[in-house]
């Protein structure tokens, strides 16, 4: 199977869903910060991501997309992505209303990556604005996709307003120290189990994403450890095969840990068991 397949052997019959639209790639991949837009697109397609993520914000400040624009549509009409703008640089609930409202209109979705930022040093969302700003545009007929911290409370209430998903955070957004509180997300894992977990920032590592896809996180969503990698295109793959392996690994059920040594090759009895 051809390594720019959308849908793999291993992710085979193993679809998810947001909304009415089913996904098979479990990889949501940033467009920010590429070497050169070729380099963006060769990323795209070996990541087999099916969600690009844009910042409108950058967008707007840019003085020229150099056809960025053209490379995502190229991979959503090629690899069948879809768009995912996102609210980013947002500080209160009223101007990422606002930029969602700009973002449908300019991209022609109603998927939006709702962030709102509270804290300057480490980026943490603002809980309450973030739950007001959800909450809006969730009766705006948006499909908001909350960027959140690990919080189980404030996980409550933005499902409580209307988002069909969670995305919480794995570590400070650009920060690559991985998942730096895996009990929290087996929390929500554990306490959540219909809803749609995607792991959003923090990610520096392909072992990283393996990790949240081996404790039952639905996706990931990364861009600065593949647009910062030597070698974003090769990255990109690695996360690709990593996202892959660690869903595989939840589905086949890894093996619970203890407290104690277990002699793995018996020294009494039979070392197998034998059909009748």
């Amino acid at each position: 199977m051809m390594m720019n397949d959308v849908t793999s052997e291993a992710t085979a019959g193993d679809a998810w869903r947001v909304g009415e639209v089913g996904l098979d790639s479990r990889f949501l991949l940033g467009t920010a910060g590429y070497p050169s837009p070729r380099v963006l697109a060769e990323s795209i397609a070996a990541s087999g991501a099916q969600v690009i993520t844009v910042g409108l914000k950058r967008q707007l400040a840019a003085a020229g997309d150099n056809g960025f624009i053209d490379i995502i549509r190229a991979a959503m009409t090629e690899h069948g992505a879809r768009l995912l703008p996102n609210t980013a640089g947002c500080r209160t609930a009223r101007e990422a209303i606002q930029l969602a409202h700009m973002a449908r209109e300019l991209y022609d979705t109603p998927w939006v990556k709702l962030e709102v930022v509270g804290d300057e040093y480490t980026l943490q969302p603002d809980p309450i604005e973030l739950v007001d700003a959800a909450r809006q545009l969730s009766k705006d007929g948006f499909t908001v996709f909350p960027y959140c911290t690990d919080d189980l409370v404030t996980c409550k209430r933005l499902l409580d307003v209307g988002c069909p998903l969670l995305m919480p955070w794995g570590a400070p957004i650009g920060s690559g120290q991985g998942l730096i509180n895996p009990f929290a997300l087996r929390t929500l894992r554990e306490r959540l189990p219909g809803v749609v977990l995607i792991v959003d920032a923090g990610i520096g590592a392909p072992s990283h994403a393996a990790q949240a896809l081996e404790m039952g996180i639905d996706a990931v969503l990364l861009n600065s450890a593949v647009s910062q990698a030597s070698d974003p295109v090769r990255m990109a793959g690695a996360f690709r095969q990593a996202i892959e392996a660690g869903r595989t690994a939840y589905r086949a059920g890894v093996m619970a840990k203890q407290d104690f040594a277990v002699a793995t090759t018996p020294v009494t009895g039979n070392p197998f068991l034998i059909g009748g």
